[in-house]
Parts: structure tokens; C-alpha cells; sequence
């Protein structure tokens, strides 16, 4: 990769946080509410937790368990009805490139090629052509895909697309890194690929990375710590420490380590899905 991109994005990164090591995230008391009287829905309800900065964390839990409405509140998307969330000790209320959001869907500009996809963050910034061309190829460089910088999004597979939507998400240089589901789409042999891929990026940057899924597998391949959300309302009822050795490789998925944390982590989720199950029947 490119030393001085990262170089770049660092120094960006602590300045933007105060000179401080950047991308904590701090939940506090935060519970989200939508509609109200009979047709209220209590979608989280008194979560808190802490991210330290640098850190790899994956939220798991059941459908409609409130993991991507939480993941909106940090990216600003969703207010919460009490609580507050802050990233390096600023109160988030409106969303910002400070963090970095990547989703299921390739949320690319068909109209613009790649590189202009890339370069669009930067543009906004006040970013001259130039500037903006330099940091769009210097990413595109860093995720392999010089060769398709004037390719539509429409030409390229959904692996691609996603690797373009991270370097875009990265070229405003954030300081949190919000995913969610985006592998879920993809076949598995290219699902495996780009989590290496993302492993590998987050590894040279040290970006603080929240990435919301449904797949145990994934989420233990990927994470420093996951945390299993209940059923509906949704909480955080379980942290789990993933003390596996990297880099990590798909092979460390028959490992005794890695199997004992996927069994506690299908105990919590089939516990909850049971309890939603009965809630629905009720």
C-alpha cells in the first residue's frame, strides 16, 4: 500500500481528533424509539458500550434485533429518543465523513466512472481536480483496481463494487469506519476475499471499524470483539473477546479457539431468536 496515503490519513485522523489517537466511540444509555402510542417500536432500548479506537468490532443478533439501526445512530442517520452517542468525545447528531459508511448495496453514482466515485468525498471537501484525481487513483491503486478507473459501476462485479465503495468511504479519510452487512451479497469464494481484503486495509490503516452481520463465521473471522445484540428491544447482552492470532486465515474457522466462540455466540443468538420467535406467535 501506499505509505504516504496512510501517512496522510493518519496524521488527518489525529488532527481531527484533537492530536489524540483517533476513532473511539462511546454509546451511552442510548435507546431509539420509532412511531409512538400503539404503534410504537422500541428498536434499542439502554445500550452502552465502548469502542477503542483501532478497534475491529462485529455486531451480531437476530432479525429485526436493531443492529443496523444502531450502527445509523453512530453514523448520524438516526437520533436517539435518549442516550447520546460520541465519537472522540464529540456528540454526534447529523451524519459527517469524520465516518466512513459502507453498505449491503453498492451505493455507487452509476453515472460516474470509478475514479470519479472515489474522488467525490474529496471534491466536496473543497478538494481541487487535481487533488481529487490523485487521492481517487492513489486508493484505487491501494485496493488493486487502477486498471478499471474509467469503468461505470454498472461493468463491474459486486466484489469490485464494494472494493470501490471502501476506497471512497476511505478517501475522505475518517476516523470510524461504519459497515454494514456489506459481504451479505456477495457469493462466498468472493465473500472470503474481500474480508481478507478489509483485514488487510484496516491492519495498515488502524481505522476503528463497526461492522454489523448477520454471519457468526464472519464476525469471528473478522472481529477484536463481538457483541451479540437480544431480540426486539434490542440490547447488548453478550461481549465476546475474540483472542485469535493475526493475521488470520480462512483455515483458522477449524481451529478449537474459533469453534468455542462460535458456539457461544449461536447459544446467545438462538436463545434470542427463540424469544422473538414466542414473541411473534404470542
Amino acid at each position: 500500500m501506499n505509505a504516504d496515503v496512510i501517512s496522510m490519513y493518519k496524521n488527518k485522523a489525529k488532527k481531527a481528533a484533537g492530536n489524540g489517537k483517533p476513532g473511539r466511540i462511546d454509546i451511552q444509555g442510548v435507546s431509539i424509539v420509532f412511531g409512538s402510542g400503539a404503534d410504537e417500536n422500541v428498536a434499542v432500548k439502554e445500550t452502552s458500550l465502548t469502542i477503542n479506537p483501532g478497534e475491529f468490532v462485529c455486531i451480531l443478533g437476530p432479525s429485526g434485533c436493531g443492529k443496523s439501526t444502531l450502527l445509523n445512530s453512530v453514523a448520524g442517520y438516526v437520533t436517539p429518543s435518549s442516550g447520546q452517542v460520541l465519537v472522540d468525545d464529540e456528540l454526534i447528531t447529523i451524519p459527517g465523513p469524520d465516518r466512513g459508511m459502507v453498505f449491503q448495496q453498492y451505493s455507487l453514482f452509476p453515472w460516474k466512472t470509478v475514479v470519479e466515485n472515489i474522488g467525490f468525498g474529496p471534491k466536496l471537501a473543497g478538494c481541487s481536480k487535481d487533488e481529487c484525481s490523485s487521492i481517487a487513483n492513489t486508493f484505487l491503486a491501494m485496493i488493486g483496481l487502477s486498471k478499471i478507473a474509467d469503468s461505470f459501476p454498472g461493468e463491474l462485479s459486486g466484489g469490485m463494487q464494494q472494493r470501490v465503495g471502501i476506497a471512497r468511504a476511505l478517501a475522505n479519510y475518517p476516523r470510524v469506519l461504519l459497515m454494514d452487512e456489506p459481504f451479505g451479497a456477495l457469493d462466498a469464494q468472493t465473500r472470503i476475499m474481500m474480508q481478507e481484503s478489509l483485514l488487510n486495509i484496516w491492519s495498515e490503516f488502524g481505522i476503528t471499524v463497526l461492522f454489523v452481520t448477520h454471519d457468526v463465521d464472519e464476525a469471528i473471522f473478522l472481529a477484536d470483539r463481538v457483541l451479540v445484540m437480544s431480540a426486539s428491544p434490542g440490547s447488548v447482552i453478550a461481549d465476546l473477546k475474540v483472542d485469535l492470532e493475526r493475521p488470520r486465515k480462512p483455515e483458522m474457522a477449524t481451529s478449537d479457539g474459533f469453534v468455542e466462540l462460535k458456539k457461544q455466540c449461536l447459544g446467545h443468538i438462538r436463545a434470542e431468536s427463540l424469544k422473538a420467535f414466542e414473541q411473534v406467535g404470542a
